[in-house]
């Protein structure tokens, strides 16, 4: 069956994000190492993450929240001012900074953009993506932009639907198991997984082996190909 719409993942798919977030977290770690050793905080900032996720959602807002709460929580609630002013700063500061594309995105989505109809899923703030993809000159070859609060077989099917011919003719791609791949294959679409230097915590997952709509790549250079292959 011809594959005719390819959703594509954001964060760490097109363009760095979960190496600013571990820069940021090691700044939460310095901050706090007179209170907590490394590992007790990282065990803290990720239960207090998962908690808040449900709230707060994903990006970089709800992180540095969830960041100021565990100084709260680990000092009984008398975090120092310098403390949250230096976490605060630190949340702005990933709010600005710069959109790098990861290496060969550019022309691999010029040359799926002339086959495919290109739709970018991601999660994440509203505003803050929009802001990434204008920023990452990118925006023009897509058809459209979703951005879900949650990504479930329900979400493929949906965004399927709208910007293409319905899931069995859908790809998506993506770095994460949890989030772009095992949904995606769940309601019927095909799918890719590129793995990212780092992975977050929340996003991993068994990898499907032996599926019949699943591949692994080593870089989204490969898509184009796998794409031929497949569809």
């Amino acid at each position: 069956m011809t594959i005719t719409t390819l959703g594509l993942d954001a964060d760490d798919t097109l363009w760095h994000n979960e190496t600013i977030f571990r820069l940021t977290q090691a700044r939460l770690f310095e901050l706090l190492a007179d209170v907590a050793d490394v590992d007790t905080l990282g065990a803290r900032l990720a239960e207090v993450e998962h908690r808040n996720l449900r709230l707060y959602g994903y990006g970089v807002k709800g992180f540095t929240l969830s960041m100021i709460e565990t100084a709260m929580e680990l000092t009984g609630g008398e975090a120092p001012p310098h403390i949250v002013r230096e976490i605060l700063a630190a949340g702005r500061a990933m709010l600005t900074e710069p959109v790098e594309p990861l290496p060969g995105v550019d022309d691999a989505l010029a040359v799926l953009s002339e086959r495919y109809r290109l739709v970018l899923v991601t999660k994440g703030d509203l505003l803050h993506q929009e802001q990434k993809l204008a920023a990452s000159g990118l925006g023009d070859l897509f058809v459209a932009v979703e951005i879900v609060s949650e990504k479930d077989a329900s979400t493929y099917k949906r965004v399927f639907a709208r910007h293409g011919t319905g899931a069995a003719q859908g790809a998506m791609v993506g770095n994460s198991l949890r989030s772009d791949i095992l949904p995606a294959l769940e309601a019927g679409a095909w799918a890719a997984h590129i793995p990212y230097a780092v992975t977050w915590a929340h996003e991993m997952a068994e990898t499907p082996t032996g599926h019949p709509r699943f591949a692994e790549l080593a870089s989204i250079a490969e898509l184009p190909a796998w794409l031929e292959k497949v569809g």
